[in-house]
């Protein structure tokens, strides 16, 4: 037997609980700012009300844990707008670049291990930078180098995407990752898994 009832969209009804705003503001008086930014004063919440509606916008309780809580006069659809906006940019700005450093002549242990380390870096949500380093003469062996980051860029094909392709900078050889969508429903592969993939692998 169908379910014929509409639809409940619970993502969007938890965020406008969150915000609560009109009739959903449960304090019996708040500390009001009206639609210009001008500080009112504390009011009963009816009063409070009242004065959204004259200026035909919407009453949003902005500083629930205040004493008492801090409402202001505004448009809650462009409130919703500008919070859901600034949550997307400190989101991207908490993202962190994790730097993991090889020898171009990395072993397969040593290189199995900084995979892995890798790879929990991106589960977290990082990008992630490899660096190759050569010294002295080493940079006659730059092609050994870039060879290590397309095996590394084909080892991790399931957790990243390669956002800065492979290039020598200095005596380094750089290249940045960033984690695919949903990488945390992903499984970390355990040591031996990423050893027995690199086994027969002369780095």
């Amino acid at each position: 037997m169908s379910n014929n009832r509409p639809r409940h969209n619970y993502a969007r009804g938890q965020r406008e609980a969150f915000i609560r705003h009109n009739d959903k503001i449960r304090a019996q008086e708040v500390r009001l700012i009206g639609a210009n930014g001008e500080m009112i004063g504390v009011v009963p919440i009816e009063e409070a009300r009242m004065e959204a509606r004259r200026a035909g916008l919407d009453l949003i309780e902005i500083s629930p844990n205040a004493t008492p809580p801090v409402c202001r006069i505004l448009n809650f659809g462009k409130y919703q707008y500008e919070t859901t906006k600034k949550q997307k940019t400190n989101k991207i700005a908490a993202t962190k670049i994790k730097e993991v450093k090889f020898r171009f002549c990395t072993e397969a242990h040593d290189y199995a291990t900084k995979l892995r380390h890798i790879i929990e870096f991106l589960n977290d949500g990082n990008k992630v930078k490899i660096s190759v380093f050569f010294k002295g003469r080493e940079l006659d062996q730059t092609q050994l180098g870039f060879e290590l980051v397309q095996k590394m860029t084909t080892d991790l094909t399931n957790y990243a995407t390669l956002e800065m392709g492979a290039k020598l900078v200095g005596r380094n050889i750089i290249a940045i990752y960033s984690p695919v969508k949903n990488l945390k429903q992903k499984q970390t592969p355990q040591a031996h898994d990423v050893e027995e993939n690199i086994k027969n692998t002369v780095l």
